[in-house]
């Protein structure tokens, strides 16, 4: 094997006078991951990358079309042609990639780990080129029935690209969901359930406060407006109104930026003693009733008919407003990957507004990374004191 100092390797996919430069593992086969290592190697460099900010490319190379053509072979043929393939692909990669199956028999993964993020597009199609060839040689015109597609993480934000969100990066939470599959169905059905029992005991809400809205401030009774649920699928979000209809959303979007980013020169606090908090306090846009409505969380009412559509559960984290995500780090992403979002959770009943935004997605990721049918309901019995003591909300 050609010798190769450290700081070489590690500069391979960064070099902009020199195509991206390869060698070989000294033996594919056994540097060759099951699907279980590789998606355990896969969740420790989505870690690191949270930690270092170098991103990498993941590589999934699909061979069910493949295999379906050539199923009519003996199985001697079909092992002879899996490790022609597997040493196609380990052969243009270095010593620090990390190749295996991304789903068993079906998907081949090809973790190039630290690139350039500049030179990311750049990078992967140089690898497409080199791996494409790689696999003519082997296949020749069956390389059509083969799809290879590439994923860089951290992803970019895209919210109309449904791939800005795919669990390819979650491991765990794949893993978690498959184990879970009955307690899921359950928590849908409470969700019904309670969503259904909430609108009933709420009722007289829905006749009383139209009411005091429309007389403290002239537009519609309820606020709508576009959120991001699990997996980022955006659904109309639904509230009582508690701000004015000619309100500037520039004041909640700087504040949220500022919130994120941890800039407290701009995030809308008088002093740089005062609590830091998720909403913005004394906000001018509110109305007179909607204070009393956001203090109460009377607002969050008409949330009921999102959990019956499924849009939302009872218990989960907030579901963020698409402008945030322009401005998330990319482990805070996972707080609306792992779990569909709710009307209250841990947030709320451990820290509601009174904790800073990276505090509460961590709250939210110990909610996705603990959950159970016994872990919401000891969240959803604190509630309603919550709501009755009303601290944390603005």
């Amino acid at each position: 094997m050609t010798k190769i100092s450290e700081a070489e390797e590690k500069s391979e996919y960064r070099s902009s006078s020199s195509s991206v430069r390869f060698f070989s593992p000294p033996s594919p086969a056994e540097e060759f991951c099951s699907e279980a290592v590789f998606q355990e190697k896969l969740l420790r460099e989505r870690q690191r990358t949270d930690r270092t900010g170098r991103p990498f490319l993941l590589m999934q190379i699909g061979l069910e079309s493949l295999l379906k053509k050539e199923s009519t072979k003996s199985t001697k043929d079909l092992e002879h042609l899996e490790r022609r393939l597997i040493a196609g692909v380990c052969s243009p990669i270095r010593q620090t990639d990390i190749a295996g199956w991304f789903a068993s028999c079906s998907v081949i993964g090809v973790i190039y780990t630290e690139i350039d993020k500049e030179k990311r597009f750049e990078i992967r199609e140089k690898l497409l080129t080199r791996v494409r060839k790689q696999l003519a040689e082997i296949l020749g015109p069956e390389l059509s029935a083969v799809h290879i597609s590439f994923q860089c993480y951290p992803m970019d934000f895209d919210p109309e690209q449904e791939s800005s969100f795919k669990l390819y990066f979650s491991p765990e939470a794949k893993r978690e969901k498959g184990g879970k599959s009955l307690s899921l169905m359950i928590k849908r059905v409470f969700d019904i359930v309670g969503s259904l029992g909430g609108l009933l005991f709420f009722l007289p809400c829905f006749f009383v406060l139209p009411i005091l809205i429309k007389k403290t401030s002239p537009g519609p009774v309820f606020f709508r407006q576009t959120r991001l649920g699990l997996n980022g699928k955006p659904f109309v979000f639904l509230k009582f109104r508690s701000m004015r209809v000619d309100n500037d959303p520039t004041i909640h979007q700087e504040f949220i930026k500022a919130l994120i980013e941890k800039d407290p020169a701009s995030s809308d606090t008088s002093s740089m003693e005062q609590e830091q908090v998720y909403k913005i306090q004394s906000d001018p846009r509110v109305t007179p009733i909607g204070h009393f409505l956001r203090k109460t969380s009377l607002d969050e009412i008409p949330q009921f008919l999102n959990v019956l559509r499924g849009e939302m559960s009872l218990i989960g984290p907030r579901p963020p407003i698409p402008y945030e995500l322009e401005h998330y780090q990319s482990w805070h992403r996972r707080r609306i990957m792992e779990v569909k979002p709710g009307i209250t959770g841990l947030w709320q009943v451990k820290g509601r507004s009174s904790c800073s935004f990276d505090e509460m997605v961590r709250l939210d990721l110990q909610y996705s990374r603990e959950w159970s049918l016994w872990l919401d309901l000891k969240i959803l019995l604190q509630t309603p004191w919550v709501m009755i003591a009303g601290k944390g909300a603005y």
